[in-house]
């Protein structure tokens, strides 16, 4: 290969492989190998220096290594150049050496006069002790930095210790996979997460045709600390930003009401929310929600529990059918059966009295009733106090025996009802519905049916129903929840997603920040499990439908407060989240669901999530657990290049992984101070010494805190209230 020619290693050479492992390659340098900088390159470069490179000419092009270790040892040997004088005794003598780790292989492309360089993941022939080590030249060093995927359009950074070359992304990979963005607090990870959504969206911009009025980009993201609601302003169009709004205030004008309302939760998530326990409480609140959503409300819902009862009465009759008791068999089974169907005439007076007199089925119901009441009347005999009539010669009851004509009416009865149901309010539909369709309920009807549906049970169920109405009544009568789970504006299937995961519409914007600061910690676990599910199956769905996927990308930070090994962590709550977060994790990729998530602590993270990331950027972590999770986790050999991460300073960051050609340490590009999230660390000094002022009136946090109780009230007599300014709007002092 001409660009590796003899004069070309003599000129860059800078030592020989004298030890090789397929992790591990030990170099010897030469005497005259540079010692700070090496001017030989075409731009003065430092080396040898930690993570810097270097190449290794092969018949395929060039092993490319990163240099893990620098170090001298004694030789008792010395590679002595020039003159030699064998009257001379050898003493030892210091040479210096250096590791390298392979990473990758450098190739050429094109003729010499034309030539260009392609970095390509992998080795595929290691050197033998006694090939030549050299310095890549300036145009092989920009090869190794910069990505050359066509799409690499996104510069998040510079290499440092390579040229200062920029590091470009590919967001099809960095977003097409799971990304892992891990770091100690203040390390720069919240400015990381903003940044690389922020610049990516920029170079789509550049990029975009002139006729296309608005990227048709999606990011959901999930922000428990408030931190990013002004990160995105002044990108190319408005930020959807959504939370739970206790009051009107003018700070949140550009900020709509968080609404996941109660009838898009699913079975798994209602249980998780009431913490409803398996006996009997669980099946009492699934058979509501089923009731419920079928008959949207509790009128209708009656007609099909009506119906259900119906169905399963004429159940029981048919297999009486098959052997009733007559007089040839003893009284005993003829009174069981005769209490059967006396219950059964009870039922239907019970469910009877649940509908108006008007309704249609009312007197059908009566009907039925009259027809087992004769039939009773007719086969037994009763005292005046309603006992049955025995001989006291015989012993024998007074009744006459049941005939399959008896059963045949009432079964004909109720199926002439059953039909009618179907017939007139096409009840069929409703087979398909279940706990876990999205249908429209009144959140307001929900425990008044518990309540009715456990008095229908009768028994212990009573009192389990009523511990878990006043549980319920008690998570959904909090002001910061009820407009979020039981909205005052209602909201359809369809608006919610336009609003929460967008479309291709000019007016929406491409990035949906929900801020959780504000839901009660109790149920935050629910609403983030809720708003992911409903994320993934829209985009599943999409994909079933389209029949391709819809590029949408959910960001998680804080992620080990939702996503917790359950070695750490058995809570219920982060339970719930953890599974949903795990099943985007294995299937997300495939309908075009990717996640970002961005976490201080590594090592209590799920581990079935961390090992679905195929790219990390990875801050500052000074926990030596982390460090060894990390450590294990990543899919590159990047020897001594980890070690650096206890002492990395804020806006550096190791990016290693599928986004990356190879691991690399960059200089993060600096985003302007009202583009960062709001998590800068606390200016103690300044306050302490009055360079900036913290006004305090603990009467106005307190009077929030108490659910807005007007301040007037606490206020000295002829004190204005400071709450408010002329104009009547809030003007809080933070």
């Amino acid at each position: 290969m001409d660009s590796f020619g003899f004069d070309y290693l003599r000129h860059l050479s800078i030592g020989t492989v004298e030890y090789v492992t397929p992790t591990e390659i030990r170099v010897i340098l030469d005497l005259d190998a540079p010692q700070n900088t090496a001017l030989n390159t075409g731009i003065p470069s430092l080396f040898p220096r930690l993570n810097g490179f270097v190449i290794i000419p092969n018949e395929i092009g060039a092993l490319v290594g990163m240099i893990s270790w620098v170090g001298v040892e004694h030789s008792q040997y010395p590679v002595r150049k020039g003159f030699k004088d064998y009257d001379l005794i050898d003493l030892p003598f210091p040479i210096r050496k250096m590791s390298i780790n392979p990473i990758g292989t450098l190739k050429q492309r094109g003729k010499v006069e034309n030539k260009s360089y392609v970095l390509e993941r992998g080795v595929y022939t290691f050197p033998s002790v006694g090939d030549n080590v050299i310095l890549p030249s300036e145009y092989q060093l920009q090869a190794i930095v910069e990505n050359n995927d066509d799409n690499a359009t996104v510069v998040i950074g510079k290499a440092a210790l390579a040229g200062n070359f920029t590091v470009k992304i590919n967001p099809d990979k960095l977003f097409g996979r799971h990304l892992a963005i891990l770091g100690n607090t203040g390390s720069g990870k919240s400015c990381s997460v903003s940044g690389l959504i922020r610049w990516s969206l920029e170079a789509a911009k550049e990029k975009a045709d002139k006729n296309c009025k608005a990227l048709n980009a999606r990011f959901l993201i999930l922000d428990p600390n408030g931190e990013y609601s002004k990160s995105f302003d002044g990108i190319d169009k408005p930020v959807r930003k959504f939370k739970i709004k206790i009051e009107d205030s003018a700070q949140d004008e550009d900020t709509s009401q968080l609404k996941v309302p109660a009838w898009m939760w699913n079975s798994h998530e209602w249980i998780n929310f009431s913490q409803a326990a398996p006996g009997a409480q669980r099946p009492l609140l699934l058979q509501a929600l089923v009731d419920l959503k079928r008959g949207n409300t509790i009128d209708s819902s009656i007609k099909i529990r009506i119906q259900s009862f119906l169905t399963s009465r004429k159940v029981l009759l048919q297999t009486f059918l098959q052997d009733l008791p007559n007089a040839s068999i003893n009284y005993g089974r003829f009174l069981g059966f005769t209490d059967s169907l006396q219950k059964f005439a009870k039922d239907v007076t019970y469910y009877k009295s649940l509908i108006k007199p008007t309704d249609y089925y009312f007197n059908e119901l009566e009907n039925l009733y009259l027809i087992i009441s004769k039939i009773l009347k007719e086969r037994i005999s009763k005292d005046a106090e309603g006992k049955y009539r025995k001989d006291p010669k015989t012993g024998n009851y007074f009744y006459s025996a049941f005939m399959n004509q008896d059963l045949e009416t009432i079964i004909n009865s109720l199926n002439a009802i059953i039909v009618s149901f179907k017939s007139i309010d096409n009840l069929t539909k409703y087979n398909k519905i279940n706990p876990d369709t999205p249908i429209k309920f009144n959140l307001d009807d929900l425990i008044p049916f518990l309540q009715q549906l456990a008095e229908a049970e009768g028994g212990n169920v009573v009192q389990f129903s009523h511990m878990l109405s006043l549980r319920m009544k008690f998570l959904v009568s909090d002001s910061r929840l009820n407009g979020t789970v039981n909205p005052e504006t209602e909201i359809s299937l369809v608006e919610w997603l336009n609003e929460y995961i967008g479309t291709n519409n000019s007016e929406n914007g491409q990035i949906s920040i929900i801020d959780l600061s504000l839901v009660p910690s109790d149920v935050t676990h629910t609403i983030v499990a809720v708003l992911s599910r409903l994320t993934f199956e829209a985009i599943q769905r999409y994909r079933r439908f389209y029949q391709r996927e819809l590029p949408t990308v959910i960001v998680l930070e804080e992620a080990h407060t939702f996503i917790r090994d359950s070695k750490n962590d058995d809570s219920k709550y982060s339970q719930l989240c953890v599974e949903v977060f795990e099943k985007i994790a294995r299937e997300g990729r495939k309908f075009g669901l990717s996640m970002v998530l961005s976490s201080q602590r590594p090592s209590e993270l799920s581990p079935t999530v961390l090992s679905q990331c195929n790219t990390f950027l990875l801050h500052r972590i000074v926990n030596d657990r982390d460090q060894d999770l990390v450590k294990k986790l990543v899919p590159d050999n990047i020897g001594g290049l980890l070690k650096e991460l206890p002492i990395l300073p804020t806006r550096k960051a190791i990016l290693l992984g599928w986004a990356s050609p190879i691991p690399i340490l960059v200089d993060l590009r600096e985003l302007k101070e009202e583009h960062r999230p709001q998590s800068n660390d606390p200016k103690f000094w300044d306050v302490w010494v009055g360079n900036e002022q913290r006004e305090i009136d603990w009467q106005l946090i307190a009077n929030e805190w108490q659910n807005n109780i007007e301040v007037e009230e606490f206020l000295p007599e002829g004190e204005s209230n400071p709450k408010t300014d002329e104009g009547g709007e809030v003007d809080l002092p933070f």
